[in-house]
């Protein structure tokens, strides 16, 4: 995973997600574009497909599978 890469992950019970990470100024979370500088975007850079990321989050912390890099 880099900065333009378009991710689909997976926490466990719950629907898969798709984001595409971009710089900060980019960052749309409401349009699937998250900040290579967020709590999951960091956590999953250079991150490869199957792996599990850990994330620290403000509200908490949780893991999640990166299920698809496009």
């Amino acid at each position: 995973v880099q900065v333009g890469s378009t991710v689909t992950i997976q926490e466990d019970g719950y629907e898969e997600e798709t984001y595409t990470i971009v710089g900060a100024a980019e960052a749309n979370p409401r349009e699937g574009k998250i900040s290579n500088e967020s709590p999951i975007g960091k956590a999953i850079l250079n991150h490869r497909v199957g792996e599990d990321v850990h994330v620290e989050a403000p509200d908490g912390s949780y893991k999640f599978r990166i299920v698809k890099i496009g």
